[in-house]
């Protein structure tokens, strides 16, 4: 059993379950995958390994090293590579070994992570939901942060006030999403809800360890 797989975001639909209700689910393009480095507690301090992605990547865009690091595996076209800590009782994998969607079926649960569109910067408002000022007449105080601290004591700003500055962009983890369905043929997992990142962009499938 392997501990995670990595997909592309494809979009968003609904499915019906045999009661009739009505499902949001997100398609994923899980995999294929392949097991591109094994680390263990002797060589490296911890259990884990390392998946690519298998999809069409032209020879000129991979530099020597990372060529050099997936002839151990006879991977090719593997372009992005993310590490999955391995838990008691998930699979020994070896270097070679490839990791489909169907190993995954309906009913687990998975956190899923992924990279949010950049919003660029924002203020207060927008970025930290800030009330904001009155909008009446002579009021000098619309969007404005106000008071960011004291003048004369501390006299500092305090690591971590909320402020303006750039929003989006941050990793963020979804925990405990359900699959609702398995598309073994297309490698294509159906999700519960929605999951971090645009449409095309790369994101982490790892079981749920709650």
């Amino acid at each position: 059993m392997s501990p995670g797989i990595i997909g592309k975001k494809i979009g968003m639909t609904q499915v019906f379950t045999a009661e009739g209700l009505v499902v949001p689910v997100t398609l994923v393009k899980a995999g294929p995958c392949v097991v591109t480095q094994r680390k263990t507690p002797t060589t490296d301090g911890y259990s884990a390994i390392q998946l690519g992605l298998v999809e069409f990547v032209k020879k000129n865009k991979t530099n020597k090293p990372t060529t050099g690091h997936l002839k151990k595996s006879s991977a090719e076209g593997v372009k992005y590579m993310r590490e999955f800590r391995l838990r008691p009782g998930d699979a020994d994998l070896k270097v070679g070994d490839r990791v489909l969607a169907g190993e995954f079926k309906p009913t687990d649960k998975l956190d899923v992570i992924g990279m949010p569109k950049g919003r660029g910067f924002a203020g207060v408002v927008k970025r930290h939901h800030f009330r904001g000022g009155d909008a009446t007449h002579g009021s000098m105080f619309h969007r404005a942060p106000g008071s960011i601290g004291a003048s004369s004591f501390p006299s500092r700003v305090f690591p971590g006030t909320r402020m303006g500055g750039r929003m989006g962009s941050d990793r963020v983890t979804v925990k405990n999403l359900e699959i609702v369905e398995v598309d073994t043929e297309d490698n294509i997992l159906l999700v519960k809800g929605a999951v971090p990142g645009p449409n095309g962009s790369y994101i982490l499938l790892r079981r749920s360890a709650r």
